[in-house]
């Protein structure tokens, strides 16, 4: 139950971080790198879905200005999800550090 409240909690708050967050806690269940990762991303697609249909409700954002990134998002995602079949679990540990990095460099200079 707090692999999946936490980085909901932390993903409402913030708007990012909830996937890193479930990550790190299916880690420490005993899951594997690559099963960590797609269970953080079985995980992260309702809370998404969730996010958008209250900012949409709540007239905060127009449906028409996200049309032109569905299907280049679909596609990323169903390349991504082979790939993870396919990553040793080393550079995926690599790949999620780096971008780790990059994010906290670029929020700490903007």
């Amino acid at each position: 139950m707090f692999s999946s409240f936490f980085p909901g909690l932390i993903n409402g708050l913030l708007g990012t971080g909830g996937g890193i967050l479930a990550v790190t806690m299916f880690r420490k269940q005993g899951l594997n790198v690559n099963q960590a990762h797609a269970h953080a991303i079985g995980l992260m697609l309702p809370l998404s879905i969730i996010s958008l249909s209250l900012l949409l409700l709540q007239n905060k954002q127009d449906v028409l200005h996200y049309w032109p990134l569905i299907f280049p998002t679909l596609i990323g995602a169903l390349v991504g999800s082979r790939l993870l079949k396919k990553i040793t679990p080393k550079h995926l540990r690599l790949l999620f550090t780096v971008l780790i990095l990059y994010s906290a460099v670029h929020i700490l200079t903007s």
